[in-house]
């Protein structure tokens, strides 16, 4: 079954390792007998990740390379899993200082965190030579921790990263029946979108959604008079022309990428947009405020779907800390 399936995917020597590039975990008797490196080299200029896993010394580890050094450390005898597997699939925005996930059999005292879940044949794949879970049933073991509005940040990068579709998830729950968070996985399939590109693009859709308004779309683009694409909008309603954009720090302190955007916010005003921006302080603390701002862009709009909504009256009053 999956162990054997395992197996069959463990290709990747110490050089080959240690060929990706200079920073790339290695494993340091492997390398000795290469002759990769010598004892005084590897003690001088590289520290230890895990037992006899190595990185140039100085060089913090990414979520990446912190997972490829846990697999490195189990001998090649196990599967990337959770957060760790979702960064080699490259969802962005994980935390570094997460400790690497694996899945297997034996247990660790590390600092290393291992499942131990029955994975199926297909529920494995092959990221750099490294078996490591599918973003489908990473997706479905992510989706099942505990805090909604993590899981949907977290299935919402993974998605961005690997075009991951809620349907491949479903057939994974399907067969996992009765597994624990799976009502929750449930809810985040309803609110994930893979359009999002950043955490605070998550947020505030999942704030409109929470206030009562449709679920906007992600990543509009919009044309000019001459149907050349010039803008793309982070979310929106696009037959009511409102869309919904959150403001990065660059957005202020780049004065290029703010000069464009003045240009850019002329040409959709003239095509009839109305733009509702957001702020990680309006997020943060006036979520209201962003809600209000909303309905009373899509009111100006004539949106006729509005009345029906059923907003939730303590945003429309600013009483949602």
């Amino acid at each position: 079954m999956a162990e054997a399936h395992i197996r069959q995917l463990l290709s990747v020597d110490a050089e080959n390792l240690c060929a990706m590039g200079q920073d790339w975990p290695f494993v340091g008797t492997e390398a000795l007998s290469a002759g990769l490196v010598t004892r005084r080299t590897l003690r001088s200029r590289h520290e230890m990740v895990y037992r006899n896993v190595y990185l140039p010394k100085g060089q913090s580890p990414t979520p990446v390379t912190r997972a490829v050094a846990a697999w490195l450390w189990s001998g090649r005898n196990a599967t990337v899993a959770g957060l760790s597997a979702a960064a080699l699939h490259g969802s962005r925005w994980i935390d570094p200082r997460l400790p690497a996930e694996l899945n297997r059999a034996e247990a660790c005292s590390g600092s290393i965190v291992i499942h131990r879940e029955q994975l199926c044949d297909d529920e494995i794949g092959v990221v750099r030579g490294i078996p490591v879970t599918t973003p489908a049933r990473t997706a479905f073991d992510l989706g099942r921790r505990k805090g909604l509005n993590t899981a949907v940040i977290r299935l919402d990068a993974l998605a961005n990263a690997t075009r991951l579709n809620p349907v491949d998830i479903e057939a994974v729950a399907d067969r996992h029946r009765g597994s624990r968070g799976i009502v929750q996985l449930r809810q985040v399939l309803d609110l994930m979108d893979g359009g999002a590109e950043s955490p605070q693009e998550t947020r505030t859709r999942l704030l409109l959604v929470r206030a009562g308004l449709p679920k906007p779309q992600t990543q509009i683009v919009i044309g000019d008079r001459f149907g050349i694409p010039f803008a793309r909008l982070d979310m929106g309603y696009q037959e009511c022309k409102v869309g919904v954009e959150f403001d990065g720090a660059q957005h202020w302190t780049d004065p290029a990428q703010r000069t464009a955007d003045i240009d850019r916010s002329a040409e959709l005003s003239t095509l009839g947009w109305r733009i509702v921006r957001v702020s990680s302080d309006l997020l943060r603390y006036r979520p209201a405020v962003v809600v209000a701002r909303t309905c009373a862009a899509l009111r100006a709009a004539g949106c006729s779907w509005l009345g029906e909504c059923g907003i939730d009256a303590r945003f429309l009053r600013g009483n949602v800390a």
